[in-house]
């Protein structure tokens, strides 16, 4: 079930080009009661990513509700809040990740977070598709 969420964050993700690079092209959705609630994708630099963009978008509680995210939630501040934090800070109680990011800055650093707040975690959702979509924007680890 849940690769059709996934599906549809990377579906989202596409949106991001070309505005968002050097930064990689990543697309969030927020799932509630088997319904996509809210989408966001990566802005231009300096702008919000994926996650901030999806809840920002999303009016209600956080109960029940599950995060799908094609690249791992960075765990660093740089020119935006760090995104891991940010879902911590949300409330949210379930998130998807399809891959981990390869930038040695945050690498597992994101997911610890999440975990570390109570966050259920599950990674590697449809990696075989999200991972030839965005490994050509990743930095070289």
């Amino acid at each position: 079930m849940s690769e059709k969420y996934m599906l549809k964050a990377l579906e989202v993700s596409r949106k991001a080009l070309p505005e968002c690079k050097p930064n990689p092209p990543v697309g969030c959705v927020l799932v509630k009661n088997g319904k996509v609630v809210s989408q966001g994708h990566t802005q231009e630099v300096g702008g919000n990513h994926a996650e901030v963009e999806a809840l920002k978008a999303y009016k209600g509680t956080m109960e029940g509700v599950t995060a799908y995210v094609t690249l791992e939630p960075c765990s660093f501040v740089g020119r935006t809040p760090a995104c891991a934090k940010t879902l911590v800070q949300s409330g949210i109680k379930n998130v998807v990740v399809s891959m981990l990011d390869p930038d040695p800055r945050n690498s597992g650093k994101g997911i610890e977070i999440l975990q570390q707040a109570g966050i259920q975690v599950e990674v590697g959702s449809c990696s075989n598709k999200v991972s030839p979509f965005l490994t050509p924007y990743l930095g070289k680890s």
